[in-house]
């Protein structure tokens, strides 16, 4: 078989992202893969994704990274996923039959560890791993999880076989296990089969064995016995990695292991019998292969990698196109994908048997497949792709197909027809008149199998189903014999079976069945046990068979010519048994019905066994026949001379009545009647006697029998004068032959009981007197009776009998010892629990006692657990050999009471050859010596030697076991000693290792040691050392840094120079960088060797490079010749500068660079300004043409006078921003630059320069003289006001007058603001001062609109002040406003309410809003309640959201919540009150609030009546009405308390339907969407479909998870109707609208169901009640005098106020009122 890359399905990704499981589905439609996210990707079987899901935790608050899926498999239906997880759980999910179905969990399977792997084998069944080592099975039907057996070993794999009826599974210890839920007749042994070398992480079951591999490189297939057949060994290829996974195909005839970058593929070969190696599969960068997962037809394998990547591959051995409209796929030698090219329907044609398949034909239209294999005959039809595969022997391709019936294929083959059943895998037996029996015209009988395990017969002359058989086993060959009356079937266990068609009987006739087949023409029977051939000449007496010893085996059977012989295959001989010819001659005499020539025939023979089961089958066949005569024979050949006798007298009669009467006499009703006496049917015989009125005789039938209670009946029956007489002789007649039981029954029949036990006690039956007594109540009152009856039990040792009388009539203490003695110990420790506790224990230890003389330790093992007797408990389990058991219980003992008992455990462990074990349970007993013994006698020295290495360590001597190890190089184990008590050593000892294994030649456990130590460099340097650079480059790659691996590439190429280091750097991709690191390094031969072989582009590069090292060094004269040849003048000219070597720098940049020059020129006017010599440099600077630069090093001189020199003269354009300059450098001097500032402005303002004088004034900063600042900043305003124009006087008032505020000197900016006319900056002044007075006089004096505006800043102030109490006289709204932003809302709505009414409910508002935000809505509805609710439009979205958060608030849903209810209700009520009366009536907000209302009012009395017993039901209707509602109060709350009511309530239906509705909401919650909800419960009827979905869980986890396990168990419920209840209407009873005529109902002001008839109507329009509920509520608040329902009955009475009943409820509560409590 070869693979053939197909497509990826999912593409890797950069880092780590583990698929971590695949799963093909049963019918191959579907595709799942795990991906590391824990997400389930779908997809169909042309490999487009069509859906995905999440896998969930098993607990939610530890997040959906708490757990790794480990297993994945879908159901055999193809319907559902079982997720096996990490976090102790299996989920089964339904994902539908359709893409996009929802996913829900149907199952749930919590366990006790992690699972490991899982499959789904069989329907219902999951098999799943633990880490704790046991495998378990899911039943997937109830819900249940049980263990099917246990190991001490993590579970590293399960598989199952090609059928899915055997299971195996892998453990970390290497055990190999297999158990079979059906063996399928093979006899495989279960349990522990074979101990693989390492643990079987691939593990896969072929067809003829089992496939192993794991992490020592090595593939090993094992026998179905568990020996080792061959062996693919990879430890010596280093390329090869450890094997992952493993998975055969459903043929099991290939399987393919996955490893790193490679997948192996094993064929196997069925005419050698062996393992064949493909070539493997390799890919790069493919990675650890983490999956594996077959197509259940075999023609894809899917492969899932570390990476997180998904490819797909072809498998097959070869294709073939068959008459152009076929394509046949070999997948394996026994399996064919059949294709029809123009459909694309494909059908998959197997041997089941493994056989493999020849050439395929198409026949019959194109519709019916026919294949051989070398012993089968496959069959199919494509249409309804029905397949069969039956025994066939090669007859050369001669047979003839007939495929006119569609069910069943004919078959004619050397004038043999055989039927096959499409789809069943068995011949059909037919028998069509093959042998005529005597009065029987047809015989047309067919014998098929049903199932693999039931056989039907049919009768086609009658068409009626003549049996059917069901078997235990699966069947595998059938046949009728030739009369169709007796059928032969073998099943897999080789057990031969008969069974009797007639009389509907099966009998198992023979074991270890090889061959069986008819005589032709006989009802005798051949067939072969292991070395005997068993004959059976009578097939009517199958216990008698004729056997003789055989050497060979039967290969035909041939009748000719009067003979019979049986062929032998002797190996090389063939010998043939020749049959007695006579004794089958027998049997045929018998089927034709010729009894007188069968007795002819005996007459001839001698007595034998064989000879005496024909004269019994003809004896009763006569009888059947009334041959009276030839029976009489027989029974004297017989040697029944009683029966014999009885015919010859029975003949006479007949003979008589022949005579009389004419006919053969049989007839006569003595004949019969006797004939049925001796068939013992003595019914039929008085039945006959009686209709012929012989009663006399019919009596003295049962008289002559001793049969008196029959006669007795008969002598009633006809009210025969002697019945009294025969009942006494009757009875004395059982005294006289003392058969006192009987005479007893006889008593107790009648009524006599006293005598009835008189005469049990005399029969010596105790136990039967007991019973009778303990039976009648006047009898265990009879102290003398109990007496009589007890000591006859004690005496007669029947103390288990007497303890139950004595228990029975109140006398424990007796019973107990009774039931003692009895050893009824089971009674014993039940009594002794009730009458006599501390009495158990010693009972219990009794009874172990007990069971060990009864030689039952394992019994016994549990009560001396129980009596805390642990000695006698472990000796018990050591007795019953109980091993496990007993080291559980030696686990809880003390050590010292345990010691002697571990060694005698560890002996049976030892000769288990279970070692590991052993030494356990050696050391724990303290003989770790035994433990080194055992080992050194099975000849495991490392094992011993390991062990003695911990002997060294308990002693505290682990430095000793190091040096041991180290001496004998055993170096990993001396390592991992030093991990556990050196580990600050451990470092050092690889370091140390390392350097040995260097010095010995040993590199690469060399280089282990040094990576393990964290020093790759010494690796590195080890392997240049050694010249290999190759291993020395990837070491550097895979553990150094970035640069690392360049850098061994860049010696690597050094070392070999030249155009090989040239081509070494170009293959690693490294040659300009090798380049660079060569010429940073100073390595510039080897730089200027490459550049020149390779870039000669990179030369002027290197050139400069190597200058600026030679400049370094201080050459620079070679420098500058470097420089000049890299194109860089300019750089050797700046060297020159540097080194002030002005010569040299002036004639390079002369020569090579002119621009340079005037570099040159700086550089020596920069070395004058530091050497002092101004004039010098500025001549240099001037003659460079930079007079900026002469600025530039004047100002960093402080020279700032020569500065503006040069600048007015050279750059009079940067004047200004230079003077700037300066002032500002000035400034920063402090004192001293003010003083400057302050000289430059008198000269400024004397030279009339008033501007620059003004900005020298404003640029003075002096923060500790106020004064002087003061004065500067009022001369700036004065100038600017007297000499500069108005936008400029205007603009330096606008900046001074700040800065005085800021100086608090407010009176000063003021009049600077007044005297520019700026009334209003004036004002601000004087306010920032807080000089009011000023303020108001200037505003009233010069600007009188402004008056306003300093009372409005005067009211802030108070504000900001918090001066209230002065603002309420000035503005009582900008007063409340302040207590409100104060929050000081009592004192703000005290003084609102003297107000008036809109202003108090404004605060009312914003008080209520502010409680609503913090949370407390409760307090905001007392508000309202207290204030009223008016009908602002400003206020409707605080009445809605009171609405709202008291619907989604918890707790609510009880009878403590009345109070709060019913506030809503009430301030919901004087809202819509007073809507009615607003211009808000009828608007879509008024009909909002009366639903609200409406609901709130539900609320308020559902919780009413949840706090009386009687009105459950109304809370429970409630509930249910609200769900009409959805649309304003949260879905899922509302459907969960409706289920929960519902359920208190038992409406289960209800109940179920609502709670599981609500389920579909929590899990659309969490997706965040309602599209996947089902809304076919709650067609036509009003409950809303389109409601808001919830924005959280309004329902604790730990309620949804009740209310899961609840309705999951209601699932299985088949009683459960999941419907809705209709009312008359034929709709949903609480549905307000009738679902065929739309009619619409008033709800119940007291339920919320449609008031139907009854009715109450209140004056309030649309309010009605039922007449039944009004009445029973008003009963009930009678009786429980409850103030919340009165509080209803108020509301109702006063607020809706009925018109019929208003007296009746006056007089109702007037009675409550007064009534006692």
């Amino acid at each position: 078989m070869q693979l053939r890359h197909v497509r990826t399905l999912l593409a890797p990704q950069d880092g780590t992202a583990r698929v971590t499981c695949l799963a093909w589905s049963a019918n191959s439609g579907r595709f799942a893969v795990c991906t590391a996210d824990r997400v389930v990707l779908l997809y169909d079987e042309h490999g487009e994704r069509r859906d995905k899901f999440s896998t969930k935790p098993a607990d939610a608050k530890y997040g959906r990274k708490s757990y790794v899926v480990k297993g994945m498999a879908f159901s055999p239906d193809s319907t559902k996923i079982a997720i096996g997880q990490t976090d102790n759980i299996v989920y089964v999910y339904r994902i539908g039959e359709e893409w996009g179905d929802k996913k829900v969990i149907c199952n749930k399977f919590i366990q006790m560890s992690a699972v490991t792997c899982l499959l789904w084998p069989a329907e219902n069944i999951i098999v799943f791993g633990l880490a704790e080592g046991k495998v378990r099975l899911a039943n997937t039907k109830n819900n249940k999880s049980s263990t099917i057996y246990g190991t001490d070993s993590y579970v590293v794999s399960l598989t199952s076989n090609v059928s899915g009826k055997g299971i195996l599974s892998g453990h970390a210890d290497g055990t190999i296990v297999r158990f079979f839920f059906d063996d399928e007749g093979s006899g495989e042994s279960q349990g522990k089969l074979v101990t693989h070398p390492c643990p079987p992480y691939a593990l896969a079951w072929a067809l003829n064995s089992i496939v192993a591999a794991g992490c020592d490189k090595k593939i090993v297939a094992y026998s179905k016995e568990g020996n080792v057949i061959q062996t693919f060994d990879y430890s010596r290829d280093s390329s090869e990695k450890e094997f992952t996974t493993a998975a055969a195909n459903p043929g099991g005839q290939a399987v393919v292991i996955g490893s790193y970058d490679r997948l192996r593929v094993l064929n196997w070969t069925p005419r050698r019998g062996v393992w064949e190696e493909a070539k493997p599969k390799e890919i790069a960068h493919l990675y650890t292969i983490t999956a594996l997962a077959w197509k259940r037809d075999g023609s894809r394998i899917c492969v899932g990698t570390l990476c997180g990547g998904v490819e797909q591959f072809d498998c097959c051995l070869r294709r073939s196109i068959y008459k152009n409209k076929f394509e046949m796929t070999y997948v394996g030698p026994s399996q064919v994908i059949v294709k029809n090219l123009s459909t694309g329907t494909r059908v998959v044609l197997k041997s089941h048997y493994g056989y493999e398949i020849d050439e395929v034909k198409i026949l019959g239209k194109d519709r019916y497949l026919v294949a051989h294999t070398s012993d089968t005959l496959l069959l199919g039809d494509i249409s309804s792709n029905k397949l069969s595969e039956v025994a066939w022997q090669g007859s050369g391709g001669n047979e003839k197909f007939f495929f006119d019936n569609e069910n069943v294929c004919m078959i004619f083959n050397a004038g043999e027809l055989t039927l096959v059943e499409y789809g069943n895998n068995d011949i059909l037996g037919v028998r069509i008149n093959e042998r005529r029996q005597r009065g029987v015209e047809e015989n047309k009988r067919l014998a098929y199998l049903i199932d693999i395990k039931t056989i039907a017969t049919v009768d086609l002359v009658g068409s009626y189903n003549a049996g059917t058989i069901s078997h235990d086993s699966k069947i595998d060959w059938l046949e009728l014999n030739e009369t169709g009356h007796k059928l032969l079937f073998r099943d897999k266990k080789m057990r031969l079976q008969l069974y009797d068609v007639e009389s509907s009987t099966k009998t198992t006739i023979l074991n270890h069945c090889s061959y069986v087949q008819w005589v032709p023409g006989s009802d005798v029977v051949v067939a072969q046990s292991r070395n005997n051939l068993c004959i059976w000449y009578n097939i009517d007496a199958p216990e008698r068979v004729t056997m003789f010893p055989l050497k060979g085996d039967i290969v035909d059977l041939e009748r000719n010519d009067g003979k019979t012989e049986v062929i032998v295959s002797e190996g090389v001989n063939t010998v043939s048994y020749t049959l007695d010819e006579g004794l089958i001659e027998f049997g045929t005499a018998i089927d034709d019905g010729d009894y007188h020539r069968a007795t002819a025939f005996l007459e001839t023979l001698e007595m034998s066994t064989e000879t005496e089961a024909m004269w019994k089958t003809l004896s009763r066949l006569a009888l059947e026949a009334r041959q009276l005569h030839i029976a009489e024979r027989c029974f004297a050949a017989l040697g029944n001379m009683a029966k014999a006798r009885f015919l010859h007298e029975t003949n006479a009669i007949a003979d008589q009545a022949a005579q009389e009467h004419g006919g053969d006499g049989t007839d006569h009703y003595l004949v019969r009647a006797r004939l049925a006496m001796l068939d013992k049917n003595y019914k039929l015989a008085e039945m006959i006697f009686l209709e012929q009125n012989a009663t006399e005789e019919a009596m003295d039938m049962y008289q002559e029998l001793h049969m008196w209670d029959e006669c007795i009946v008969v002598a009633e029956a006809k009210g025969h004068p002697m019945l009294d007489k025969l009942r006494r002789g009757y009875y004395q007649w059982l005294l006289d032959t003392q058969q006192e039981e009987k005479a007893g029954e006889v008593q107790e029949g009648q009524g006599d009981y006293l005598a009835a036990i008189s005469l049990y006690l005399r029969a010596g039956l105790p136990a039967k007197a007991a019973r009778l007594a303990m039976s009648r109540d006047e009898l265990m009152t009879n102290g003398d009776v109990i007496n009589r009856i007890s000591t006859a039990l004690i005496r007669g040792e029947l103390y288990e009998q007497a303890g139950d009388l004595f228990e029975k009539v109140g006398n424990p203490r007796k019973a107990l010892e009774c039931y003692c003695k009895g050893s009824a110990f089971l009674k014993a420790v039940e009594l002794a629990r009730l009458a006599f506790p501390a009495e158990v224990v010693k009972l219990e230890e009794a009874w172990g006692d007990h069971l060990v003389q009864q030689k039952q330790l394992d019994a016994a093992i549990n009560h001396y657990i129980e009596a805390r007797c642990s000695i006698k408990a472990i000796e018990a389990a050591l007795g019953a050999r109980q091993w496990k058991k007993a080291i559980y219980i030696l686990d809880l003992q003390d050590k010292q009471t345990a010691a002697k008992y571990y060694p005698k455990i560890a002996q049976h462990y030892a000769a288990l050859q279970e070692y590991q074990v052993a030494e356990e349970l050696y050391i724990k007993g303290d003989q770790t010596k035994d433990a080194i013994d055992m080992y050194t006698q099975a000849g495991l020295w490392e094992q011993a030697h390991k062990l003695a290495i911990k002997l060294y360590i308990t002693v505290d001597e682990p430095d000793l076991a190091i040096t041991m190890y180290k001496k004998c190089k055993m170096y990993d184990e001396m390592v991992c000693l030093v991990a556990k008590y050196h580990k600050d050593l451990l470092s050092d000892t690889h370091l140390h290792l390392g350097k040995e294994l260097e010095a010995e030649g040993r590199l690469q456990e060399a280089e282990y040691h040094y990576l393990e130590a964290k020093d790759w460099k010494a690796t590195v340097n080890m392997y240049r050392v050694n010249d290999m650079w190759e291993e020395a480059y990837r070491v550097a790659k895979a553990h150094g840094g970035t640069n690392s691996y360049k850098h061994v590439a860049y010696m690597w190429a050094k070392s070999l120079g030249g155009e090989a280091a040239v081509k070494l750097l170009s293959k690693f991709g490294l040659l300009e960088m090798a380049i660079d690191h060569a010429a940073d390094s100073g390595v510039f031969d080897f730089a200027f060797e490459l550049a020149r072989l390779s870039m000669k582009q990179k030369m002027p590069e290197i050139h400069l490079k190597y200058a600026m090292f030679l400049e370094d060094e201080g050459k620079f004269e070679e420098a500058e010749a470097e420089f000049i040849k890299a194109g860089k003048p300019k750089e050797a000219v700046l060297m020159f500068v540097h080194n002030q070597n002005w010569d040299a720098a002036q004639r390079v940049a002369e020569a090579h660079d002119p621009d340079s020059v005037a570099d040159v020129l700086v550089g020596q006017a920069r070395f004058a300004f530091e050497q002092r010599e101004f004039q010098k440099a500025e001549a240099f600077l001037l003659r460079a043409q930079k007079p900026e630069l002469a600025i530039k090093y004047y100002k960093e001189a402080d020279m700032w006078s020569e500065a503006l020199r040069i600048c007015k003269e050279y750059v009079p354009s940067q004047l200004e921003e230079l003077q700037e300059e300066c002032g500002r450098e000035a400034a920063k001097k402090g004192s001293g630059g003010t003083e400057g500032l302050l000289e430059q402005a008198r000269e400024w303002e004397q030279a009339g320069e008033y501007a620059r004088a003004v900005d020298c004034y404003l640029k003075v900063r002096i923060s500790n003289n106020s004064i002087l600042m003061e004065k500067c900043l009022l001369k700036a305003a004065e100038l600017a006001i007297k000499f500069l124009g108005q936008s400029q006087s205007m603009e330096v008032t606008r900046t001074v007058a700040p800065q005085l505020v800021a100086m608090k000197k407010y009176s000063s900016a003021a009049e600077l603001y007044l005297n520019l006319d700026l009334i209003r900056e004036a004002i601000d002044a004087f306010i920032e001062g807080e000089e009011w007075s000023k303020a108001k006089r200037v505003a009233k004096e010069l600007d009188p609109r402004s008056e306003e505006y300093v009372d409005q800043r005067y009211k802030e102030y108070l504000k900001n002040q918090g001066k209230v109490d002065s603002l309420v006289g000035i503005d009582v709204m900008a007063a409340l406003d302040m207590y409100a932003e104060q929050e000081q809302w009592e004192k703000c709505l005290e003084v609102a309410a003297k107000q008036n009414y809109k202003v108090l409910h404004k605060y009312v508002a914003l008080f209520a809003t502010h409680l609503i935000r913090e949370g407390s809505w409760d307090k905001a509805l007392s508000l309202y309640v207290h204030h009223g609710a008016p009908a602002n439009p400003q206020n409707f979205n605080i009445y809605k959201r009171l609405f709202v958060e008291m619907v989604n608030a918890s707790g609510m849903n009880c009878a403590e919540a009345y109070s709060s209810w019913a506030d809503l209700r009430d301030v919901l009520f004087s809202l819509c009150e007073n809507l009615v009366k607003s211009s808000e009536a009828n608007t879509p907000a008024h009909e909002e609030f009366e639903t609200m209302l409406l609901i709130s009012h539900y609320y308020a009395t559902r919780s009413a009546a949840q706090g009386v017993k009687q009105l459950d039901t109304v809370a429970a209707k409630l509930s249910i009405s609200l769900l009409r509602h959805t649309e304003l109060i949260p879905a899922d709350k509302a459907f969960y308390e409706a289920g929960i009511a519902a359920k208190a309530v038992n409406w289960e239906n209800m109940a179920f339907i609502f709670l599981n509705r609500f389920l579909d909401l929590s899990d659309a919650i969490e997706e965040g969407n309602l599209d996947s909800l089902d809304h076919s419960d709650f067609q036509n009827t009003d409950i809303p479909f389109e409601v808001p979905l919830p924005a959280h869980q309004h329902v604790p986890e730990e309620n949804r998870e009740e209310a899961r396990d609840w309705v999951l168990t209601m699932s299985m419920d088949q009683r459960l109707e999941q419907a809705l209840p209709q009312d008359d209407r034929d709709t949903y009873e609480a549905s307000l609208v009738a679902a065929n005529t739309g009619v619409r109902s008033l709800p119940c002001v007291l339920t919320g169901y449609p008031v139907l008839r009854n009715k109450i109507e209140f004056k309030r329009p649309g309010r009605e009640a039922s007449k039944d509920t009004w009445n029973k509520f008003l009963m009930a608040v009678k009786t429980s005098h409850s103030p919340a329902c009165q509080d209803v009955l108020k509301f109702l009475s006063h607020e809706w106020d009925r018109e019929e009943q208003s007296q009746l409820s006056i007089l109702f509560f007037s009675s409550l009122h007064f009534c006692p409590q």
